[in-house]
């Protein structure tokens, strides 16, 4: 993690958080408490930010310094509302193509597709709060500085995300292997996001039940399943191929 990137100590992460700043995830001690870890605890339910129990260890190298049993990230880059930015892609005449990354949790698998994303002409990308990828020093380094270019939205829930952009009349959907139908076969060249899943579950089920449509990549091979990067690569430029 970057230095300038990060906060270290309750009380300053409580005061980041308090000022607006752009608090991507909060790293906390097991086992540890205190009124002031309390407070933090209060601070960040009400600004739902994302946090994660580790162990000591892991604090220690993150910074040298006196972490009080806390260190945060902070996102190098601003978010932006996903409201406005689907109506500012509508109000553009440009035939909408976003991405949706269903808790994807490795920051190289997420710099890896901000970059391809960046590539392919990708609108904006809609995370989720709790359980995604932070934006560090990783993410931005794997994204090829792609991450400063493409619109990143964060929203509590993935399925508010599909139900605002199925509002919109924009088509959503989902890469998993739960279905008996073949990408190609899917029209990509109107209106549409595409949600991939997380690294060991895929899309999650309760959002599978609400897409418009489900799609999957051929596989030949004896492993039945891609990299997510990998995946997503293959779903955008059959987007762009359509769209061509």
């Amino acid at each position: 993690m970057e230095k300038e990137h990060q906060i270290f100590g309750i009380r300053a992460i409580i005061e980041a958080i308090q000022a607006g700043k752009e608090v991507d995830k909060v790293f906390i001690q097991k086992d540890i408490s205190g009124e002031l870890m309390k407070d933090l605890m209060k601070v960040m339910k009400r600004a739902s930010v994302n946090f994660t129990y580790v162990p000591v260890e892991k604090l220690n190298r993150l910074t040298p310094n006196n972490h009080q049993g806390a260190v945060a990230t902070i996102a190098p880059i601003s978010f932006q509302d996903l409201e406005t930015l689907i109506e500012s892609v509508l109000e553009s005449g440009k035939t909408p193509l976003f991405l949706i990354l269903d808790q994807i949790s490795d920051a190289r698998n997420f710099g890896a597709i901000i970059r391809t994303a960046e590539c392919t002409g990708v609108n904006g990308i809609i995370v989720q709060k709790a359980g995604s990828a932070p934006v560090n020093g990783d993410t931005v380094k794997t994204s090829a500085g792609a991450v400063f270019n493409v619109p990143i939205c964060k929203v509590e829930h993935i399925k508010d995300a599909i139900f605002q952009l199925q509002g919109s009349g924009i088509k959503t959907v989902a890469a998993t292997e739960k279905t008996d139908q073949n990408i190609y076969d899917i029209a990509l060249n109107e209106p549409v996001a595409i949600i991939m899943g997380s690294e060991d579950r895929g899309v999650n089920p309760s959002v599978l039940k609400i897409v418009d449509e489900k799609a999957k990549l051929p596989m030949f091979g004896t492993i039945s399943s891609l990299n997510v990067s990998v995946a997503c690569g293959a779903f955008l430029y059959e987007a762009v191929r359509q769209r061509s």
